[in-house]
């Protein structure tokens, strides 16, 4: 399941190529037919992420919630090279699209956008980039209240300007639970998975089976600003590497998936790490950078 660095970059990225412009709306699949035709032809006001969780909001007041789940993906659509149409013109050729033309939305210069999948969920376009979501656990129109009750049961997310994370202080505090299992309890933080939860522990030093109540302030505020730190470095290069850039052997670039982790299904201190179960999910822990 993507972590939170991924939807925060997709609301960033939708957010440059849709936010103040028409956005043409479609689905393949007749079972967000509806949903698809209230979204077509309105302006984008905003794309925001909390956690997990993907809202864009129109200028009507409708909110679009989607999260991903375990398998969806969005995916950015661009134009192929012109096709003509029998009379010699090329379709939605004008720029931002009208109302039922998110189907296929061509660039100013002719170029025309490939067909969406029969797959896909939703597509949402404007001038000539579409953005197609495949297989979301969630894709719902709903309204800002319904919104604002999706991220009330939320915690905290460290990406978020408004993030406040006294509240996930005084549930660690006020918990007996693993702190590595309430990190991955969208709840108590909003945003952290598996990878991050391993990798964020290791850089810390704790032990992600010792009680949330056990952890300390300082180890607390080390942990706020490592998890912040963490996720804002996702977001700027779009995949998790947790490692220092001068303790890496190349390039950030060079890195093939995976790479550049500290504990996560890898070892770099030479120590041989402990494997367990925690959560549902395997964890990974360093017997030496992380006492008990």
């Amino acid at each position: 399941m993507p972590e939170g660095h991924t939807i925060h970059r997709l609301a960033l990225d939708q957010q440059a190529d849709l936010a103040g412009r028409v956005v043409g709306a479609s689905a393949a699949q007749a079972r967000f037919a509806a949903g698809a035709a209230r979204l077509d032809g309105q302006v984008l006001v905003q794309a925001e992420a909390w956690g997990k969780h993907l809202f864009h909001t129109y200028e009507d007041g409708d909110v679009l919630h989607v999260h991903l789940g375990l398998i969806g993906t969005w995916r950015r659509r661009t134009p192929t090279a012109p096709t003509a149409d029998p009379d010699g013109d090329h379709p939605g050729a004008s720029g931002s699209p009208a109302r039922g033309s998110a189907g296929v939305v061509a660039a100013r210069d002719g170029a025309v956008l490939p067909e969406p999948s029969a797959t896909t969920r939703l597509r949402l376009a404007a001038d000539g980039v579409a953005w197609d979501l495949v297989g979301p656990m969630r894709c719902a129109v709903v309204t800002p209240d319904e919104r604002d009750e999706v991220t009330a049961k939320l915690g905290p997310d460290p990406l978020r300007d408004d993030a406040e994370p006294e509240r996930l202080w005084d549930r660690l505090q006020r918990s007996t639970k693993p702190v590595g299992l309430l990190l991955m309890e969208q709840d108590v933080v909003a945003g952290i998975g598996n990878v991050y939860r391993s990798e964020l522990c290791n850089i810390v030093g704790i032990d992600p089976r010792r009680p949330g109540r056990k952890v300390t302030r300082d180890e607390f505020d080390a942990l706020w600003r490592e998890t912040v730190r963490q996720l804002r470095l996702g977001v700027k290069r779009n995949r998790i590497v947790t490692m220092r850039t001068e303790e890496l052997d190349r390039p950030v670039s060079r890195l093939r998936r995976g790479e550049g982790r500290y504990v996560y299904k890898q070892d770099r201190c030479g120590t041989e790490l402990e494997v367990f179960p925690l959560a549902g999910r395997t964890t990974w822990r360093c017997p030496r950078c992380q006492p008990r």
